[in-house]
């Protein structure tokens, strides 16, 4: 079984070596809710309303999947340092532990979302007709809570290990049944949108089933739940995995929350039609989101492995390289969205309304895109180093204290309209994500250096 070596070879052959498996795991991951949003936009008569509908339940999915990678990206930095300490049982029982909470979790937030389901989707902006499609694809989706957190947070835990091919092909079963599942249960049976739900479910289910199997039996470090009588001494770890994962985890959550807030502004200055528009641009960002999120996360493990080992040179590389992928990606794919934006629209949507006023709505959202890389690239790096105050507060600044203000400020205030609701990203990405990736350069790169000095000090038998 081939592995990904973090200790020896090249950077870049590493940092490929991670993220390419993991750019096509990341890919087909999209076809779990990418899918869905294409077809229901494709039933017969009701498509726009009821994708617009759907797409008020994608906040829910975000939190349950935020709560996933609270554990799971929580947990995975450490478990790679410590594998860099050389000191695999510490690694072991960081993943027994993040494997505990995740089933916990999944089991709170189902019960959560059985009881308050109808409410949270009023509170994010439903009316009375959303709710006719809205509340039955949420209630069937929430059946596959705890496949779903499995999957998603226990998956980092393979990549770090190296087994980013045996990462990707966990989400290509899932992905892959879900393409498969979508038009049957839609069309065939005639479900439509409790189609969609039921497809998701199963494939999360063979997507779990997989992950699972694999870290208890064929693994180099396996994984298990905690026993009663280890409960008690999990308490430091426990609450490391949670602070380490809470920067991603409110990154996550605060998506939710922009997207909450948006839809219930758009409600107001734009109506239904709108929440639909918003759906397209949420989805196209997911679309060209996903191989940066690849490459952040192809590149974590080595870089969380390589500081565990006190290698600043090779922390260096691995950051640098991972900026410049990253950077020559998103100037393609920044072209794409300015100088084509209906090729993007048109694949969630054929709809000649909803591509009217998507169009400007796509280039105003996307207006600033590259500089969101800063952000991006600085949050990854915080969060592999176990920077935890730097990764929580450059989550928070952006989306709380920046976009949330600046959506109803923009349409309200400066009489902007649905307009004011799309310019808030790029505003956020060039303030919030210019001042994280310099705060980034101005305390990582000195503690690197400071590194490679103690390094060459015991080299030469000054520090013994």
């Amino acid at each position: 079984m081939k592995r990904v070596n973090f200790e020896n070879g090249t950077i870049t052959s590493n940092i490929l070596g991670a993220s390419l498996p993991m750019l096509v795991a990341q890919i087909l991951s999209l076809l779990y809710n990418i899918v869905d949003r294409i077809y229901i936009a494709r039933i017969p008569h009701i498509g726009t309303a009821a994708l617009g509908a759907v797409g008020l339940c994608f906040p829910v999915i975000v939190i349950i999947t935020a709560f996933s990678n609270l554990f799971g990206s929580g947990g995975a930095p450490l478990f790679s340092i410590e594998r860099g300490k050389n000191e695999p049982q510490e690694a072991k029982k960081i993943m027994n532990i993040s494997f505990s909470m995740v089933c916990i979790c999944a089991i709170v937030l189902m019960v959560i979302g059985f009881l308050f389901a109808r409410p949270i989707l009023v509170l994010f902006g439903a009316s009375k007709d959303a709710l006719i499609y809205a509340y039955p694809y949420l209630m069937l989706y929430l059946i596959g809570t705890l496949p779903s957190m499995i999957a998603t947070g226990m998956n980092p835990f393979i990549n770090a290990q190296g087994y980013s091919t045996i990462g990707m092909l966990s989400v290509t079963i899932g992905a892959v049944t879900n393409l498969l599942l979508d038009p049957l249960f839609i069309f065939v049976f005639g479900l439509g949108v409790r189609g969609a739900a039921i497809a998701t479910v199963i494939s999360q289910t063979l997507s779990a089933a997989f992950v699972f199997f694999f870290l208890t039996k064929k693994a180099e470090l396996k994984v298990r739940l905690l026993k009663k009588e280890e409960l008690a001494n999990c308490t430091a770890y426990a609450k490391n995995i949670v602070s380490l994962g809470t920067a991603g985890f409110i990154m996550q959550l605060t998506n939710s929350l922009v997207t909450i807030v948006c839809n219930n502004v758009l409600s107001v200055t734009g109506g239904d039609i709108y929440i639909s528009v918003m759906t397209i641009v949420s989805s196209v960002r997911q679309l060209v989101e996903t191989p940066i999120y690849a490459i952040n996360e192809g590149t974590s493990p080595i870089l969380s492995y390589n500081y565990g080992a006190r290698r600043p040179c090779r922390v260096r590389k691995a950051g640098a390289m991972m900026a410049l992928m990253i950077l020559g990606y998103t100037a393609v794919m920044w072209s794409i969205i300015i100088i084509a934006p209906k090729t993007l629209i048109g694949i969630f949507s054929s709809d000649a309304t909803l591509m009217k006023d998507a169009v400007p709505a796509l280039k105003q959202y996307f207006a600033a895109f590259i500089c969101m890389d800063m952000q991006y690239i600085g949050q990854t790096v915080f969060k592999s180093l176990n920077k935890k105050k730097h990764a929580i507060f450059f989550s928070l600044l952006r989306k709380v204290f920046i976009v949330v203000p600046l959506t109803y400020l923009m349409p309200y205030a400066l009489h902007m309209g649905t307009d004011g609701v799309f310019l808030a990203e790029p505003v956020s990405n060039v303030i919030g994500g210019g001042l994280c990736f310099i705060t980034m350069l101005l305390t990582v790169l000195p503690e690197l250096k400071r590194m490679e000095r103690k390094n060459a000090l015991y080299e030469t038998g000054t520090i013994l």
